[in-house]
């Protein structure tokens, strides 16, 4: 089955809002077996709206409509596709109800009276239920031409697509008749950090060459480091686990070193696993990246139980007085040297008490550089029990792509100590 992805948002045009709607909608939809041919987006304006979903049911007959269904006057998805399909509105006395509920059960005794109009359905429309959200999912069919509406806002829009949209739309597309589900574009992410793309494309090359067409690898690099997404595409929906697992395990031993976790996996989550293996506590004494070490720590749920906290040791005093750092240190080596984050760490573990301990000091800029040290010049000190190592980098961007690599780096040489690679 062949669909293309329409969303709706002046806001999503004109750049104010990053399109992660049309980014989701595509993989989930491809992981489906449903092909989606184009994703577009229009402003709020009832023309544009028009004009877009009758080109998409020109094309490929089914599209997926996202946005634009909420109580205000620029959410003009419903009236505008019920026009263009000639499909009166009227009013659903349950969905009324719903939403008057919704909010009673929110404390608010009195619903807006424009909110109302998320009742009103096309005529011979099939209403998605969201129980996410006030406005519902409204399916319309025109002969064989599909046109489905769900909301903008990204949760419900999730919830919509895969509770309601995909069944509907894989039990559309049918099977073969001999127990296969039809063909599926899926992917498998691994994440790696402290390499750069064209380094991991190197020791890749060979592998990739002999892929062939059913599995391609992208190289997404960030702050964080470099994904490597691999995608099967038009494979049985029966083997498509098989042939990525197939591929995954081909690639991992040749980058083995790089690789921290696979899809959604949070390096920093990795760490505290690792340290809990051990039965370590940590505990981080930052300069340059002012907190955002601790703070990647903290959002992992149960830290607690490992991570004893932190300094920000932003100033040489606080290096001085919190961390034990010798004046003699600061004054011969400077704040960003070897000698002051080996001594930061280990001021920091034993201020807190702590079995391992992190250490960055740094030059962010965009001021503040020099010959010896320019910006992006970044220190680090990693203790684990009685050793501690210092590692040095001169990390590319701005301050703030400086400070999020940093934090990275520093977290990965931990892993990496930890897990005697390194």
């Amino acid at each position: 089955m062949d669909c293309e992805i329409l969303t709706i948002g002046t806001e999503l045009v004109l750049g104010y809002v990053v399109n992660t709607n049309a980014a989701v909608m595509g993989r989930t939809l491809a992981a489906a077996g449903i092909a989606v041919r184009r994703s577009t987006a229009v402003s709020d304006d009832v023309a544009l709206v028009q004009d877009a979903v009758q080109a998409a049911l020109d094309r490929t007959g089914v599209v997926i409509v996202s946005g634009g269904l909420g109580p205000t006057r620029d959410d003009v998805t419903r009236n505008a596709v019920a026009e263009l399909l000639r499909r009166p509105l009227k009013r659903d006395d349950a969905i009324v109800e719903q939403l008057r509920e919704r909010f009673r059960s929110r404390g608010v005794a009195n619903m807006p009276e424009s909110n109302l109009v998320q009742a009103d359905v096309p005529e011979g429309a099939t209403v998605l239920p969201n129980p996410l959200g006030t406005a519902p999912g409204l399916w319309l069919e025109d002969g064989e031409r599909i046109v489905v509406l769900i909301p903008g806002v990204p949760k419900e829009m999730r919830g919509l697509l895969e509770t309601e949209v995909v069944p509907r739309l894989k039990a559309r597309r049918g099977g073969t008749g001999n127990g296969e589900r039809g063909t599926v574009v899926r992917s498998r992410t691994l994440r790696t950090t402290g390499i750069g793309e064209s380094a991991l494309a190197d020791r890749l090359g060979d592998y990739e060459k002999a892929l062939g067409s059913t599995v391609t690898l992208a190289y997404l690099p960030s702050t964080a480091g470099t994904e490597l997404r691999l995608t099967a595409w038009n494979v049985p929906e029966s083997e498509v686990d098989g042939v990525l697992a197939h591929a995954v395990d081909a690639i991992r031993p040749r980058i083995e070193d790089r690789v921290y976790g696979e899809e959604d996996q949070d390096l920093a989550a990795v760490v505290l696993e690792l340290l809990d293996q051990r039965q370590l506590k940590i505990a981080v004494a930052e300069s340059c990246t002012g907190g955002l070490l601790g703070a990647r720590l903290a959002a992992i749920p149960g830290a607690s139980r490992l991570f004893k906290g932190g300094v920000i040791a932003y100033d040489n005093e606080v290096k001085l007085q919190m961390l034990g750092v010798s004046a003699d240190a600061l004054a011969e080596h400077g704040a960003v040297s070897e000698e002051v984050a080996r001594q930061m760490a280990a001021g920091i573990a034993r201020a807190l008490d702590a079995g391992a301990a992190i250490a960055v000091t740094g030059v962010a800029g965009p001021d503040g550089g020099s010959d010896a040290k320019p910006v992006g010049t970044v220190w680090f000190g990693v203790k684990v029990g009685d050793t501690v190592r210092a590692f040095h980098l001169v990390l590319p961007g701005d301050r703030t792509d400086i400070q999020a690599r940093a934090a990275q780096y520093a977290l990965d040489f931990l892993r990496r100590m930890l897990a005697g690679t390194l």
